[in-house]
């Protein structure tokens, strides 16, 4: 515990530990490789889903070297046999880079992450652990931490096969806060010259840079631990939404799921302090002009536009279709307000659908509506892509059908979590693919 003198009194207060714990966090033992990391590095599973080629370069640029290639499932190879070789394979590979020695260990250490794109914005995060305990999937959650979209629970099995054997995690979630006076995450930015600089590199196939400095100092733990802490402070005790899901909430959902089977099966003493209880993550702020939020787009394949057009009636009462020039017309009229709007696209060219009284709130929310119905009728199947030029290019191709969604609000996000519940899943992403999250820190977690 530390003291702090209030008049003539002294005042207890928590020791900085359990001040962290009280908002659901816990400081890490981060473990980094001693290889390039141009090659460690490699970007989140759940891009370029539909782009095998990109795959394909990214195996062609890590040869024979170390690289979270081989300790990742990318889930472009999903439908491919035999995932169990896949997942045998992932397991070995993390037993076998422990054995080597690969990892240097930074005990108790919080990393500050410098991330540049290659348009040359920049945006900060914070890597911390966050409490499992704290969390809830359920679209009425009022816990802390708090997913932001619908889980699909059948994306679960292939990441829990993983990690229930993994001896590591390796992070690609990002975890917003709402901080608008900028007191957790920006002061250690403007700290960077007297921190320790954990690596600098550039990120491969256009991912841009990452930089990290060590947080391990405990006047700069205590400043993170009292930010956090305020921010909590003028929350809804209620409906205390402090951590928001950005991306990656699959990943966390299947800690979730691993340690409810953990715990179950070992007495509740041992819960504190289980590797398996806490979960790597990188926070960000909502309020970071570097951080982008994109929307979430869909292609539908298999699928033709009267088979669309006939489940889309289903979900409003009218619409309109009007042609338009190209995709940067139609990205600007779905931002007019007035009515609900997407943006499609198919092999005669981009065009605006405009509707009257739809079923749902939002436009993904209609737009999954339809898409659910068309999947579960055999109608057509359906990928979530990141990225305009690429929706546009998918769906163009004969057969193909592509959808554009307008923007997610930033100002109004947190607002509306706790208003509505979750969102419609697969409906905003953090950044376009290359702008993802790569898998470089890891933690142990056996």
């Amino acid at each position: 515990m530390r003291s702090a003198a209030v008049g003539f009194a002294t005042v207890m207060v928590m020791d900085v530990h359990e001040a962290l714990a009280d908002v659901g966090v816990r400081v890490p033992d981060v473990l980094l490789p001693t290889t390039a990391l141009a090659s460690w590095a490699v970007v989140a599973c759940d891009q370029f889903t539909s782009q095998p080629d990109y795959w394909q370069q990214v195996e062609q640029l890590v040869g024979d070297a170390p690289s979270t290639l081989r300790l990742i499932f990318p889930e472009v190879y999903l439908e491919r046999p035999d995932p169990d070789a896949r997942i045998a394979a992932i397991n070995d590979a993390m037993a076998r880079y422990v054995d080597e020695g690969l990892f240097v260990q930074h005990p108790q250490t919080m990393v500050l992450v410098r991330r540049e794109t290659r348009h040359g914005v920049v945006r900060w995060g914070l890597i911390v652990a966050l409490d499992l305990e704290q969390y809830s999937w359920q679209p009425d959650a009022r816990t802390l931490i708090r997913a932001t979209e619908g889980t699909i629970l059948d994306r679960l099995p292939p990441r829990v096969r993983i990690r229930e054997a993994a001896a590591l995690e390796l992070p690609h979630i990002m975890v917003l806060i709402s901080d608008a006076q900028r007191q957790v995450i920006e002061p250690l930015a403007a700290a960077t010259p007297r921190l320790t600089r954990l690596y600098d590199t550039e990120l491969m196939l256009g991912g841009g840079r990452v930089t990290g400095w060590a947080v391990d100092a405990t006047a700069d733990l205590e400043a993170v631990s009292d930010g956090l802490l305020a921010l909590r402070a003028g929350l809804d005790p209620a409906n205390p939404l402090l951590f928001a899901m950005g991306d990656g909430n699959h990943s966390f959902a299947t800690a979730k799921s691993i340690w409810e089977n953990i715990k179950s099966a070992i007495p509740h003493d041992q819960w504190e302090g289980h590797p398996a209880r806490y979960c790597l993550v990188e926070l960000e702020n909502i309020h970071d002009p570097g951080l982008e939020f994109e929307p979430i787009h869909r292609v539908l394949f298999g699928a033709d536009r009267e088979t669309f057009e006939a489940a889309l009636a289903t979900q409003c009462s009218s619409f309109e279709r009007v042609a338009a020039a190209g995709t940067d017309e139609v990205l600007d009229v779905i931002e007019q307000p007035g009515h609900q709007a997407f943006g499609y696209v198919d092999a005669d060219g981009p065009a605006v659908y405009r509707l009257d009284e739809p079923r749902a709130s939002i436009a993904a929310g209609t737009l999954q509506r339809v898409i659910d119905g068309l999947t579960a009728a055999g109608a057509a199947s359906v990928d979530y892509i990141h990225g305009v030029e690429a929706t546009d290019d998918l769906g163009r191709a004969p057969g193909n059908i592509g959808v554009l969604l307008p923007q997610v609000a930033k100002d109004t996000f947190f607002d509306s979590i706790v208003a509505d519940g979750a969102l419609p899943r697969k409906t905003f992403s953090l950044g376009e693919a290359q702008d993802k999250r790569y898998y470089l820190e890891a933690r142990a977690i056996r």
